[in-house]
């Protein structure tokens, strides 16, 4: 916890008045409006549609509940490693062309800029619908009627991301295990953005070796 607490001091909170302020994407006001969304919407999107899969998982399938809720539990596990991957490989990608420096910008970097831009947290709700979409047949594709349990598990999974993103970025790290959330994220934002890629867990940065640097 010590150096939990010097690390805070060192780098600052994500509440640092130099990081205010928000980017303007679009010159047209209409993309400019929907390409911001209140964290709340992709979260009771996401957990509506995990509800509807998981109802017709349970009423209309032959899975015991005992392997759905294993499916589920996967599910979760899964989307920590899709973030994770997500994270350092696409979000952080090298932008060697104007097209992939604009990309990148665009889906991430702003976030960097303007870190405390609480509209943009999370992607736009005809965004996320999309994505949900993909998952969806995706997931059908490649496990049939166990992805009505492994959906709701993955969308669980990213609502729970989002739900972390924003409070680290909106709140005061507690004061109990949790905090480790709100370091980690300090340091990829303010100390180093090769480091602590995982969001809502710390899970792949301990087994793949990003995890921060402890303050000697």
């Amino acid at each position: 916890m010590k150096a939990t607490t010097t690390t805070l001091k060192k780098i600052g909170r994500l509440d640092r008045p130099d990081n205010n302020g928000s980017a303007q994407m679009f010159e047209n006001p209409v993309l400019e409006k929907l390409s911001r969304t209140h964290i709340s919407i992709p979260i009771v999107m996401f957990l509506g549609i995990s509800s509807v899969s998981l109802y017709y998982a349970i009423t209309t399938t032959i899975i015991s509940y005992g392997i759905g809720a294993l499916v589920l539990l996967i599910g979760i596990l899964a989307f920590t490693f899709v973030e994770y991957m997500m994270h350092k490989h696409f979000f952080h990608m090298e932008p060697d062309n104007e097209v992939k420096d604009k990309l990148q910008y665009s889906v991430h970097g702003v976030h960097h800029d303007y870190p405390r831009d609480k509209d943009r947290l999370a992607m736009p709700p005809f965004v996320s619908a999309f994505y949900a979409m993909i998952f969806y047949f995706v997931f059908t594709f490649i496990m049939g009627d166990y992805a009505l349990y492994f959906l709701p598990g993955f969308l669980f999974g990213y609502a729970a991301y989002l739900g972390v993103h924003y409070a680290v970025h909106a709140f005061q790290p507690p004061k109990n295990f949790l905090k480790i959330l709100w370091v980690n994220h300090a340091v990829h934002h303010y100390k180093d953005p090769d480091v602590a890629f995982g969001v809502s867990s710390p899970l792949w940065d301990y087994i793949l070796r990003t995890m921060p640097k402890k303050d000697k």
